[in-house]
């Protein structure tokens, strides 16, 4: 080895081959990403719990969304799956509009739905009375506005498919809609916190135009507490069931052997007797009515009746009314799953439940008045 020192261009081409040879730390990161799976953040009854939720709220988001643009609309398959913050970039190469939503009661977290800007451009052009077939490329305000209010009508569904669902009020944010560009933007607005994300896609299907997905975001603490909500309540209803079933056991007695020339004890007394209630029947007898009446009634019975089945009520006011247009969705006092009024000639006369019949809409009767009070009703 020479005594010589080295030259600056070989002292450079030595730390050259240097850094050639070391590892670069973006890989090693990239290789720590990968190693994250849904199964790392969630349990498989949590990723259950959150895409049949989503399945609920999103169908009745789809049926809200098909009378919005008179399209037949699909929202189905939810899948559940880890995402990381930093690889943002590389889901969304290209720009998207995303839509920021936040729970203001019933839960407190926020969703950040991502389309991307051919979908979006479709359903506004749609909201704006076009055809979707050529909808214009460059989004403007107008088309943003147009995509807030679709996704309003859809999260407004939403939250009260959830409502019923959790047995509780909930209610949102109205939705903030931006185009997001996920490689300019280190950190875009609206993101959800934390490092790994909890991503459920769904399969979006409108009409002959659209077939692709919709992404829905949460952090991974409102993940948890968005499905143990549910599966504590199933939890509780299991075991008072349970506690039910415990409730009406045989009470125990105990009897005293008799011995001879001995005064027969009386029987002690339980501590707590079981209350039985006495069961009610209707009363399906014909009315004892004289003869001459019967003649007449039965000249009654062949005179058409309007039967009505009212779903539920509401109160608005002329400016309310005047505001509606073509689909607008109007609540009703009454939750989704609640039996529906039965009325002749605007009496009730019974409860029910909605059924499909051969495309056609029918009622199941749930709950009757008797045969006399009927009539009486009629009268």
């Amino acid at each position: 080895m020479s005594d010589r020192p080295l030259s600056q261009d070989e002292i450079n081409a030595l730390l050259q081959g240097l850094k050639e040879d070391e590892p670069s730390e973006p890989e090693k990161n990239d290789q720590e990403h990968e190693t994250v799976e849904i199964t790392d953040i969630l349990t498989p009854m949590e990723q259950d719990t959150i895409g049949e939720i989503g399945n609920i709220s999103f169908g009745s988001s789809a049926t809200a969304l098909s009378t919005l643009l008179n399209q037949k609309v699909e929202i189905t398959t939810p899948t559940v799956t880890s995402i990381d913050q930093s690889t943002l970039h590389d889901l969304f190469p290209h720009p998207h509009v995303v839509v920021h939503v936040d729970y203001t009661e019933g839960f407190e977290g926020s969703n950040l739905f991502v389309i991307t800007t051919k979908d979006a451009a479709i359903i506004a052009d749609l909201m704006l009375g076009g055809t979707g077939e050529k909808p214009d490329e460059t989004l403007t305000d107008m088309h943003l506005s147009a995509v807030q209010e679709a996704m309003n009508q859809m999260m407004g569904s939403a939250s009260t498919s959830m409502s019923t669902l959790f047995n509780r009020r909930v209610d949102i944010s109205p939705p903030r809609v931006q185009i997001v560009d996920f490689n300019t933007q280190k950190k875009p607005e609206y993101v959800p916190e934390g490092d790994h994300l909890i991503g459920i896609s769904f399969s979006l299907k409108l009409g002959e135009l659209i077939d692709s997905q919709l992404l829905q975001i949460i952090n991974v603490p409102f993940g948890k507490s968005y499905a143990q909500a549910l599966l504590g309540e199933t939890h509780e209803a299991e075991e008072t069931h349970v506690e039910k079933k415990e409730s009406i056991k045989e009470p125990t007695y105990f009897q005293q052997h008799e011995e001879p020339n001995r005064v027969k004890q009386p029987t002690p007394t339980m501590a707590k007797e079981q209350l039985v209630e006495k069961a009610v029947f209707s009363n399906f007898e014909k009315p004892n009515l004289p003869d001459s009446e019967m003649k007449n009634l039965d000249m009654l019975l062949d005179i058409p009746l309007e039967v009505k089945v009212e779903l539920g009520r509401t109160k608005k006011t002329i400016q309310e009314i005047l505001t509606i247009s073509q689909g607008s969705i109007i609540e009703l006092d009454k939750l989704a799953g609640e039996p529906v009024d039965v009325r002749v000639n605007d009496r009730l006369i019974a409860k029910g439940e909605v059924v499909v019949i051969d495309e056609n809409f029918g009622v199941r009767i749930t709950d009757i008045v008797s045969k006399k009070e009927r009539i009486n009703h009629l009268n």
